[in-house]
């Protein structure tokens, strides 16, 4: 790609100062190279004719799959007066990205669609699953219950990673979401989808959580909530994917299974991501300086470790049972269609896009904590707003609602994997996520009861909204500010030995 921009020629000396805005320059022999961004190729040269100065800056991005939707902000980025040129635009990475990064943070998003997908699936489904079986309210809480068992994959792959590398587990458990997910279209009663879905949300869970850990161990220290943004979108669209195939079960009452079988399709995207993901820096030899001599163990972090799980077990026994009762609050307290519950969850989900990004921004230059926190809040007030609003203000709350609660997202989420060493990342992840996933469970299990017995979702998903305040109150008071902080700072055992 090839960007040639005519200046006047008073222009010349702010224009042979190194760029430190999209990337970052160094000048050799008369032309400037990229020392660091997300480039596989990148020369700007400058050529005086007359009274003007030709610019002409040839760039490759090393940015797989998704090239195509940072191009033209690239190619406008570069063509910005010289004496803008200090100043980062605002829909790029705070600190930049080396090659590597980039590259390594294009194949995981690709990778995440799989987990946003086969993560949204039963979710999507099971209200219309339950109506060709013949299962009430309870019963789709228990089976949602259950279904949670599967975070256990996410504890086992885990411990493998902090043991083999990221690679591996990152790749099977990727293809098992994909054939898990899959046999879920030929399901002959509710305890075989079930089953499958188990193994199937394990893989997802545990994909995710894979993902999460690489990001922060490649990408920059100012950088790493925003990274973790971009992924959280990416598997956000996966999810889209799920709600934008949901009409398939308007077309009857087997129509459903049809939403399952699209998930064989994500083998396609597994194949090149195996070829082309390296080992994470943190196990790949030529690169890795973390000591590999004394373990540090899970006691020496005790502190973190529960102060993450109860954060992330109380806000999961909320946001879980308002999440994956939606569906079946839309079709049968609202009466719509599997098309309009559709067109409601694009409609009101994808304004949080921006949210997240913009979260995940605000976490690396203003810190982790007040993000998080006002994201917790607005997020549940919109979400119990929308169980006990009917009509067009039921959607205005509902937007509001997921715009800010995006916030949430990549200023918590990013703790996970920077606040544990390199031997300990993938471990201390699965943990969280069963414990997270317990309190997903005992939300289910709370919320359906109760909607049984009440009649409504209203009363209960307000009830559980509870378990908010108190995760709010432990952000601000007891979490740690992260933002700007090396991993080697955060954990000291992983400073390379002098």
């Amino acid at each position: 790609m090839r960007v040639t921009v005519t200046h006047p020629r008073s222009a010349e000396a702010a224009l042979r100062v190194p760029r430190t805005d999209v990337v970052i320059e160094r000048s050799d022999d008369g032309r400037f190279v990229a020392e660091r961004g997300p480039f596989s190729h990148y020369e700007r040269c400058l050529h005086v004719d007359g009274d003007h100065v030709v610019e002409t800056t040839e760039f490759h991005l090393a940015v797989p799959f998704w090239w195509f939707l940072f191009v033209l902000p690239f190619r406008s980025a570069l063509r910005r007066p010289a004496q803008r040129r200090s100043r980062r635009p605002w829909w790029a990475p705070p600190e930049p990205l080396d090659q590597r990064a980039s590259t390594v943070l294009g194949l995981l998003c690709l990778l995440v669609l799989i987990d946003g997908f086969v993560g949204t699936l039963l979710t999507q489904t099971l209200t219309y699953a339950a109506r060709e079986f013949g299962v009430d309210r309870g019963g789709q809480g228990t089976v949602l219950a259950v279904a949670r068992v599967g975070a256990l994959v996410a504890l086992g792959a885990g411990v493998l990673s902090d043991r083999l590398g990221r690679r591996r587990p990152i790749v099977v458990c990727a293809a098992g979401a994909c054939v898990f997910a899959a046999l879920g279209s030929v399901a002959p009663h509710v305890a075989w989808l079930t089953v499958t879905q188990v193994a199937a949300a394990g893989c997802a869970g545990a994909l995710g959580v894979l993902v999460a850990i690489v990001s922060a161990e490649e990408v920059p220290a100012g950088s790493r909530a925003y990274a973790y943004s971009l992924i959280i979108m990416t598997g956000g669209l996966g999810a889209g994917i799920c709600v934008w195939a949901l009409p398939l079960a308007d077309t009857g009452t087997r129509g459903w299974r049809w939403i399952y079988a699209i998930a064989i399709v994500g083998l396609a995207l597994v194949a090149p991501v195996a070829r082309r993901l390296p080992e994470s820096r943190r196990f790949a030899p030529e690169l890795s300086g973390a000591p590999r001599g004394s373990q540090p163990t899970m006691a020496d972090h005790g502190r973190r470790f529960w102060l993450l799980a109860a954060a992330g077990f109380l806000i999961a026994s909320f946001a879980s049972p308002a999440f994956q009762f939606q569906n079946d609050f839309l079709r049968q307290d609202r009466g719509f269609s599997a098309a309009r519950i559709a067109l409601f969850t694009v409609v009101t989900g994808t304004p949080a896009g921006a949210s997240i990004l913009a979260g995940g921004r605000l976490a690396d230059v203003r810190g982790r904590r007040l993000v998080g926190a006002t994201g917790i809040l607005g997020g549940a007030a919109g979400t119990v707003g929308m169980f006990a609003i009917a009509g067009w203000p039921m959607w205005g709350v509902s937007i509001a609602g997921s715009v800010v609660g995006g916030f949430t997202v990549p200023a918590l989420g990013v703790y996970r994997p920077e606040l544990f060493p390199t031997a300990l990342r993938g471990r201390a992840a699965g943990a969280l996520e069963v414990i997270g996933v317990s309190g997903s469970a005992a939300g289910l299990l709370f919320v359906g009861s109760l909607a049984d017995r009440w009649g409504s979702y209203a009363g209960p998903i307000a009830l559980a909204s509870i378990a908010t305040i108190f995760v709010v109150v432990l952000v601000l008071v007891l979490f740690p500010e992260t933002a700007q902080r090396s991993l080697e700072e955060l954990n000291p055992e992983d400073r390379p030995p002098r």
